[in-house]
């Protein structure tokens, strides 16, 4: 009924119904374009995911794939090789669903660490948590034989990782707070003494550990999915979801952050309580990963920075966008390890550094082009 007014008083000094008109329709246009990007990147995922079902040492057609899914399930649409079934089901399958679940978990927490740092070469593993988390994990396959566990290494191993990863998060939160507020620069460099002391923890559990222990640790350090099992998937799955479900709801104050603290105070965030949550859902990202992965680097830092350079800072699209793009990383990157050198199987961690370091210098020298340092 406004705009009409205006269209029958056209002579009445009043704001013009342009800019009223176009608001609305950029942010449209924003929330379009932040769903087809999602979209494209889910389809991608997917395209990917069969891929790694399809690719390795046995070539399975994508068609066939399909066809022993919907086997799996029920769904009867021919005869499916035993073989075909055994390769798809009890090996790749379990194999790709770990992956794309690791993948999503250190993409959002790359976002979110990017976000709260406000430097787009954050990277989860500055605060420790990484470390923390091979900590924990490298302490049960040394000490765990010998130390009369009550649960096995499969659930042992995971635990204790999870657990690594909140002790070091609880310590470096404790460092950096000061008179009831955290410090994000004292947060950086806490967490890198933090990093420092349990890299030197996990070289003592090296030289205690036996010639077996220290190959296991030795390719766990690398990362691999390797070992991925059905019951790893439905383990890490529970943090991970909550990561991705939690994650959105801080877009809109991870936006005003960028602006400075100062600034999102007076729109209302509680800056306090978003490092809070950030940090914790970092941790348990990164643990839930880890535990089940090993250490896989850069690919926090690829997922997030790629997608920022291309459609901008906006967290309602980067958080999600890089689980996505996370989750596309590392699968692709497992399919890679394990058919570049096949039978051979390439740690997948050579392979995320190869392509992530490179990538991370690039980006140094850009922005020291740029007066960024």
């Amino acid at each position: 009924m406004m705009e009409a007014g205006w269209v029958e008083a056209p002579a009445v000094a009043e704001p013009e119904p342009e800019p009223a008109q176009l608001g609305p329709q950029v942010v449209l246009r924003r929330q379009r374009r932040v769903w087809l990007v999602l979209g494209g990147l889910f389809v991608a995922m997917l395209l990917c995911a069969a891929l790694g079902l399809g690719l390795g040492a046995m070539r399975i057609p994508l068609v066939r794939v399909l066809e022993v899914l919907l086997h799996g399930i029920g769904v009867q649409v021919g005869p499916i090789g035993l073989e075909e079934q055994g390769v798809v089901l009890s090996i790749r399958l379990p194999r790709v669903l770990l992956g794309l679940s690791v993948g999503a978990a250190l993409g959002v927490s790359g976002a979110l660490m990017q976000g709260l740092f406000r430097n787009p070469l954050a990277d989860p593993t500055l605060i420790g948590v990484s470390s923390g988390a091979a900590l924990g994990a490298k302490t049960v396959i040394v000490l765990g034989a010998s130390g009369g566990w009550a649960l096995s290494r499969d659930v042992a191993l995971p635990a204790c990782a999870f657990l690594g990863a909140l002790v070091v998060t609880w310590l470096v939160w404790g460092l950096a707070r000061r008179d009831g507020r955290t410090e994000v620069p004292t947060l950086l460099l806490a967490g890198i003494a933090i990093n420092a002391l349990a890299m030197s923890l996990q070289g003592v559990l090296a030289l205690l550990a036996s010639d077996a222990q220290l190959r296991t640790l030795t390719f766990w350090t690398l990362g691999s999915l390797g070992g991925a099992t059905y019951d790893a998937v439905w383990l890490s799955l529970p943090g991970v979801l909550l990561v991705l479900l939690g994650a959105p709801f801080l877009a809109g104050s991870l936006n005003a952050l960028l602006l400075g603290e100062g600034d999102a105070r007076c729109l209302g965030v509680d800056v306090e309580r978003l490092k809070r949550v950030t940090v914790l859902l970092t941790a348990l990202a990164v643990g839930s990963a880890v535990a089940f992965s090993g250490n896989v680097g850069f690919v926090g830092l690829l997922a997030p920075h790629l997608l920022r350079m291309a459609f901008g800072p906006d967290h309602r699209l980067l958080l999600i966008g890089s689980a996505l793009l996370g989750a596309i990383v590392l699968t692709l990157a497992d399919l890679a390890s394990r058919t570049l050198l096949a039978p051979q199987e390439i740690p997948l961690g050579i392979l995320t550094a190869a392509l992530g370091a490179p990538f991370f210098l690039w980006l140094l020298r850009r922005r020291g082009r740029r007066g960024g340092f």
